[in-house]
């Protein structure tokens, strides 16, 4: 997010391209043990809204006297909700981050997949065009340890379309990753470790982590064998929602900078010639120095095509998320620091002066 806040998206003359998700190879086949709940050793990476409240609270709210009133009721049940992270199906089939709120539990990450079951949760709340990615009935608990989350499903989760594994895999390991404690996971049916998808043998292995991407593009742009990935946010758009999509692109190995490629390639926008529109908000934009990287924060300088406005004097809030969901992607990046021909006084179309951006946390809530 912006350090100064929650950013109202602005969406001006987008670029209009697009991006495709792709699928892998086949590998081994499965294993045997059952799993548990998450063990007591493992401590999970949640915020102070994800627990309840201080005894400190609970105390003040007990000495509350007369009966609660109706507003005071609202008041509970939004203080019993908090902000989670779910990846579903758009219309084209794309991957795609869905930020809900749901009830508080302590069980987070077998919460966060139940709310990927069709007919489950989340059907009240999946915005227009959106649809869950897991089949109905499908039952799961998920054991965490040593960073490895094992997410163990019923026998209905075989029952899944067969053209939609690997992007299924995806949105489990997105879903699950955006805990800070899980590096990777791992897929069992009925106790039983699965190598490999059922139905098109989409490789599981060791583990699937982020970097094996999220709606892979498979334009050709170089040859894969001497490639690697990079993942890039780019703009969908439904007709009645404009939200943000991930996708991963190959591009050239051994390449000395990763930020440099990752906002080069950013600024490229949405590959062409491909089956999905994707669009975006940054226009003709170049960077004008290599990216530095020190403790934590990125600093980029761009051409002052980066601006907008009638007097081209801000930066639109949509392309300044695209830059930080970018670069937050790339491995110990927290916050990027922004500069348009050196000038570090760069405002946002809401007339606040960016400091640094941070990764918004509430991206494609179905309100804008």
């Amino acid at each position: 997010m912006l350090r100064r806040g929650v950013p109202v998206l602005l969406f001006v003359a987008l670029t209009a391209t697009a991006c495709s998700s792709g699928s892998d190879d086949a590998m081994n086949d499965m294993d045997a043990p059952p799993v548990q709940y998450v063990e007591d050793e493992d401590e999970l990476d949640l915020d102070e809204d994800d627990i309840d409240g201080s005894d400190e609270e609970e105390e003040q709210n007990e000495e509350k006297d007369g009966e609660a009133t109706e507003e005071d009721g609202v008041d509970e049940a939004v203080a019993d909700l908090v902000e989670r992270e779910v990846y579903l199906f758009d219309q084209n089939g794309l991957v795609v981050p869905q930020t809900i709120m749901v009830p508080k539990n302590i069980e987070v990450l077998q919460q966060s997949l139940e709310y990927l079951v069709e007919g489950g949760p989340v059907t009240e709340l999946l915005p227009s065009g959106f649809k869950a990615v897991l089949p109905p009935g499908t039952e799961m608990n998920v054991n965490l340890k040593d960073g490895v989350a094992t997410a163990n499903f019923s026998e209905e989760f075989r029952e899944y379309d067969p053209k939609m594994e690997r992007e299924i895999v995806e949105a489990i390991t997105w879903t699950l990753t955006q805990f800070e404690t899980v590096e990777s996971v791992k897929i069992q049916i009925n106790g039983y470790e699965q190598k490999v998808m059922p139905h098109q043998n989409t490789p599981i292995g060791e583990g699937v982590s982020r970097k094996d991407g999220i709606n892979l593009e498979t334009a050709g742009l170089v040859n894969l064998v001497n490639s690697e990935s990079v993942t890039l946010y780019f703009l969908g758009d439904n007709g009645e929602y404009t939200y943000y999509v991930p996708v991963t692109r190959s591009v050239a190995s051994g390449l000395d900078n990763p930020y440099q490629v990752a906002v080069e390639e950013l600024l490229s926008g949405p590959l062409p010639n491909t089956s999905y529109r994707l669009l975006s908000d940054i226009r003709g934009a170049t960077l004008l120095d290599e990216p530095i990287f020190q403790d934590g924060v990125v600093t980029l300088n761009f051409s002052e095509e980066l601006l907008t406005g009638i007097e081209t004097t801000t930066v639109s809030e949509t392309a300044l998320n695209m830059l930080a969901l970018t670069l937050t992607e790339q491995e110990g990046v927290e916050e990027v620091a922004l500069l348009v021909e050196g000038n570090e006084e760069v405002m946002m179309e809401s007339g606040e002066v960016v400091e640094t951006l941070t990764r918004p946390k509430d991206i494609n809530t179905g309100k804008y």
